[in-house]
């Protein structure tokens, strides 16, 4: 199935938050099963979904509509990660890999959203 947004770097860097986020979710306590973990993937699931959702919407505008959702998203996963990591549940190496990606994928949302304002 050729989708435009598997083109979108984007869409590409958020797939790869997906399996940091999953992986490093497998090694949080039992505990957090029904918690903290399932939390977090499912935002970070959003956050894609949003991404190729938007995607295959008609106008720009409501590309864009869903590419704030997908920060809106990103947010809520950067902070979960954050309370994982103060919590012991998520060493540096694995903190830093993740922050970096998250770093890039907010600029190339913020990038895509500035071109769906300016396209006609």
């Amino acid at each position: 199935m050729d989708k435009p947004h598997k083109k979108l770097v984007a869409w590409q860097v958020a797939m790869d938050v997906v399996l940091l986020v999953y992986r490093a979710s497998e090694r949080f306590p039992p505990e957090e099963r029904y918690g903290l973990r399932e939390q977090v993937r499912r935002a970070v699931v959003s956050i894609v979904s949003n991404v190729a959702e938007g995607a295959a919407r008609r106008t720009k505008r409501e590309f864009a509509q869903y590419l704030h959702m997908a920060q809106a998203s990103l947010s809520e996963v950067d902070t979960q990660m954050e309370v994982a990591r103060r919590l012991g549940y998520l060493d540096e190496a694995d903190w830093q890999a993740l922050d970096g990606r998250l770093e890039r994928l907010d600029k190339l949302l913020s990038g895509l959203i500035r071109v769906q304002r300016m396209a006609p």
